[in-house]
């Protein structure tokens, strides 16, 4: 029997990386690691998605700061915990004396003022000036579901995408009441995985710990509430369509608002540095 001429097989192409940053509060500084080594491996997302904590290091990414950049701004801005707590004082909504006439929060603080006072001065006005695509997760308060923003004014855009209740003001946009991206898709890769595609999601929700009598702080308690629905949503997609790749990240014993320890965070992400580059690479290797 004539054997069959052979047939060429099609090439493969190198698929577009898209990577997409979780919620998680200060533990979402372990996507700095991350982003070092996609800088180590010289790899440019094609696309970045991030919700929350996410979406501020996500879109600082998009605006063309590196990894080591970030790191560097973070920890500059953390050490001097003084002028952090003037920052902050500065960018809240209400005064503690609102408190005892009844009105508003005296804690609640202004996501925008907040991501003013705290970026580094490259990130742009606009989605449109970003040096790579980015999208910013949000939850529409009212329909109780997940919105996409990736044109326009960045500022309110990730700023609607971290606001916490309770912690960061709700933020309107097209008529819209918005809120933390957590609240519905605190990891959002599921909307963005397709062929041609390798989407690496990093996800920094905290795991439980041990059995503790402690009784949380109320901030404390507001921020762990938002890690635990994270935490259980996340498990969720994951149990029912993964990431192409997905990267575990914030270490053990970190909390949501334990910025002042930023360099301990970014220390015990170290590993993750690695494991995205072996990952990543084999990834990489197998597709081309």
């Amino acid at each position: 029997m004539p054997s069959l001429p052979d047939t060429p097989s099609p090439a493969r192409q190198t698929p577009e990386i898209v990577l997409v940053l979780g919620s998680g509060g200060a533990r979402g500084l372990s996507h700095i690691p991350v982003l070092e080594a996609l800088d180590d491996l010289g790899v440019r997302p094609a696309l970045i998605a991030g919700s929350s904590m996410g979406a501020i290091i996500g879109a600082a990414y998009a605006a063309g700061l590196s990894g080591a950049e970030l790191r560097a701004h973070v920890e500059a801005t953390f050490r001097d915990r003084a002028r952090v707590i003037a920052r902050l004082l500065e960018a809240r909504v209400g005064k503690f004396a609102d408190l005892w006439r009844g009105f508003g929060n005296p804690v609640l603080l202004d996501g925008e003022r907040l991501l003013d006072l705290f970026w580094p001065s490259a990130v742009p006005d606009r989605f449109e000036d970003l040096a790579i695509p980015f999208l910013a997760v949000a939850t529409d308060y009212h329909l109780h579901e997940e919105v996409v923003l990736g044109t326009g004014p960045l500022t309110p855009a990730v700023a609607a995408s971290l606001a916490i209740p309770g912690l960061v003001r709700p933020v309107t946009i097209g008529g819209r009441v918005l809120i933390d991206g957590g609240a519905v898709n605190p990891l959002p890769y599921d909307r963005l995985l397709g062929p041609g595609r390798l989407v690496l999601a990093v996800d920094t929700s905290a795991p439980a710990t041990i059995s503790d009598s402690r009784v949380p702080e109320p901030l404390e308690a507001i921020a762990g509430v938002s890690q635990i629905l994270t935490r259980a949503l996340v498990q969720r997609m994951v149990e029912r369509r993964p990431p192409d790749l997905l990267i575990r990240a914030g270490g053990d014993g970190f909390g949501g608002l334990d910025f002042f320890r930023a360099r301990a965070i970014l220390d015990a992400a170290a590993p993750v540095r690695e494991e995205v580059r072996r990952k990543l690479g084999e990834a990489l290797e197998r597709a081309g």
